[in-house]
């Protein structure tokens, strides 16, 4: 079976999570903070708390920038449930932005284009997450642009784009945001199996991530206090959104790798490129400035009645392919909201038509061989 995306673990990677078993700390250990730093180095970044999950991290973002009732928050509606459901978790509102057909990411032009009305309307969004997709970073020197016009607080949820790069620097830098989150889950381009981080330059908002993360408690300098070393507060209704030392062990080890997987995935595309140019199909179009991570191989095809066959058949010959994504304002959840079909046509007619085809390190040559006969069998 040939999954659409899976880890990729080494003994290393397991002798790294053996020694921490071994070891006093299997959670709220060293490795935690040591998983962090490497993050930080990496990236070029002030700040990195690690959470349990990407979705977790999302939660706290929101929350850090003081999303609540009566509130705004706009995404991209090509993205996974849990980005526009971190804000709903807040009690604020929701709303999307189309996509660009070409990019499948956020469309600027659409976006800027709802922000004017929104500004005559009164209806200005307090944040706007700007999803990677597929590992290709927006153009968020064009949204900062925006985001001074119009006083909006900004997050990348770069679940899909650790190690990929804008402008000459990592997704993760904060250069452009205020916040940015990853994700280490087992498909995404290191894991830690669940978990992820989040990321700033902002010192306050890193303290109340790092409240919200473990419950609202402080501890920090009170444990000085001669009358009572055993001391700690709860200064915020937080959470248990901690990562264990064994996901950060497993993370330290992994992003000693990324170069080499973020390099396959590159050598992978190029093969995918090369043995289906001459099909009727065509791929995630790379702007200038943005290095991809390419987490996923997303396609279309000039027919969806191709892509159902397509899809049949390559399930069937054992490659579990997949759609990436559901439009979220289409979901019964969404509709419930007030959500309706028509509401953003690029992003509606992008899922009639695409697939995403396997993209991790431990495909072969001869895997792509396999998967693009499987998938000429409907041309």
């Amino acid at each position: 079976m040939i999954h659409y995306g899976h880890q990729f673990i080494t003994q290393e990677d397991i002798s790294s999570v053996v020694e921490v078993l071994n070891s006093d700390f299997i959670t709220q250990g060293p490795k935690i903070e040591n998983f962090e730093k490497d993050i930080a180095n990496f990236v070029n970044v002030k700040h990195v708390i690690a959470m349990n999950s990407a979705t977790s991290a999302l939660h706290v973002a929101c929350l850090s920038l003081g999303l609540g009732d009566g509130d705004f928050l706009w995404t991209s509606t090509n993205t996974f449930v849990a980005s526009s459901n971190s804000a709903l978790m807040c009690g604020a509102n929701v709303d999307f932005v189309d996509i660009d057909p070409k990019t499948f990411n956020m469309c600027l032009t659409s976006l800027e284009e709802k922000l004017i009305q929104a500004k005559i309307d009164g209806s200005l969004p307090k944040v706007l997450m700007v999803v990677h997709f597929g590992g290709l970073p927006v153009e968020m020197k064009k949204i900062k642009e925006l985001s001074n016009r119009y006083n909006f607080k900004i997050i990348e949820d770069a679940s899909h784009a650790v190690g990929a790069s804008y402008m000459g620097g990592k997704v993760g830098n904060c250069e452009y945001s205020d916040i940015t989150v990853f994700s280490f889950h087992p498909v995404k381009i290191i894991t830690t199996a669940e978990g992820g981080c989040l990321l700033t330059n902002d010192d306050l908002i890193c303290h109340n991530a790092k409240l919200l993360r473990s419950h609202g408690i402080e501890r920090n300098n009170i444990n000085k206090q001669k009358e009572e070393p055993w001391l700690y507060q709860q200064e915020k209704l937080g959470f248990n959104y901690r990562m264990t030392d064994l996901q950060a062990a497993l993370g330290i080890s992994q992003l000693k790798k990324i170069s080499q997987f973020i390099n396959k995935r590159q050598e992978l595309l190029i093969l995918y490129k090369e043995r289906l140019k001459n099909y009727p199909i065509s791929f995630q179009e790379h702007t200038p400035n943005c290095d991809s991570s390419n987490h996923l191989l997303p396609i279309l095809f000039e027919s969806n009645k191709t892509r159902l066959s397509v899809f049949q058949q390559m399930r069937k010959d054992q490659i579990m392919v997949n759609i990436h994504y559901i439009p979220v304002h289409t979901q019964p959840f969404y509709k419930k909201l007030g959500f309706k079909i028509g509401a953003f046509p690029k992003a509606e007619e992008y899922y009639k038509r695409t697939l995403s085809l396997p993209m991790h390190p431990g495909l072969k040559e001869s895997d792509i061989d396999y998967i693009v006969g499987s998938l000429e069998k409907n041309f």
